[in-house]
């Protein structure tokens, strides 16, 4: 893809942007990530999804090496360069491949930001005419069982093989319930 990605403080080629094959984050899910709208050129929310970000990373014990100001104007510089008007960023942090096991106390916290165009989710038919839901054999998982509080890479692999059911069997997306079976949200939208 043409364009740059910013990665530990540098803007990068986007196809030079890489990560170390035995990366934590990769074998681990030891990755925390956001993901913000921007339209007209604004990202919708900024602060609120950085200090998610934080916060998810905190959950993880992952020490991110830069300030919430930081990754703020990062993200702001990021989608300036790429002159992105409505489109999709996707701040995120992981563990590196110092250390390959278990333990990774020892390892780099890498954060990068993404940006791509990005009009909807979903096709404009579908989007006023709504989407097909099939339920998830899947559930969200019970906070005593997993950290479901930080928006962490690997929670959602319930969701990925959910949406690939949902679409092999015609639906748009899967309907999420949590636990206890109560609504929790699509695969990767909240319902409201």
């Amino acid at each position: 893809k043409p364009g740059f990605i910013w990665l530990d403080g540098s803007l990068v080629k986007w196809n030079k942007a890489k990560i170390h094959i035995l990366s934590h984050g990769l074998h681990y899910g030891s990755c925390v990530f956001e993901g913000a709208r921007i339209y007209n050129s604004k990202i919708f929310k900024l602060y609120e999804h950085t200090k998610r970000l934080f916060d998810s990373s905190k959950i993880l014990d992952v020490k991110l090496p830069f300030t919430e100001e930081q990754i703020n104007k990062a993200c702001k510089k990021i989608i300036k360069k790429q002159n992105i008007k409505n489109g999709y960023l996707r701040p995120f942090a992981w563990r590196g491949s110092e250390m390959m096991a278990i333990s990774a106390q020892n390892t780099t916290i890498h954060v990068a930001i993404a940006t791509w165009e990005m009009t909807t989710y979903f096709n404009k038919s579908k989007k006023y005419n709504g989407i097909k839901l099939q339920t998830s054999k899947w559930r969200k998982p019970p906070t005593s069982t997993a950290p479901t509080q930080a928006k962490a890479a690997g929670l959602y692999m319930i969701c990925t093989l959910s949406k690939h059911i949902a679409e092999r069997n015609g639906f748009d997306d899967s309907l999420m319930l949590d636990y206890n079976g109560y609504v929790a949200e699509s695969t990767g939208a909240n319902i409201f």
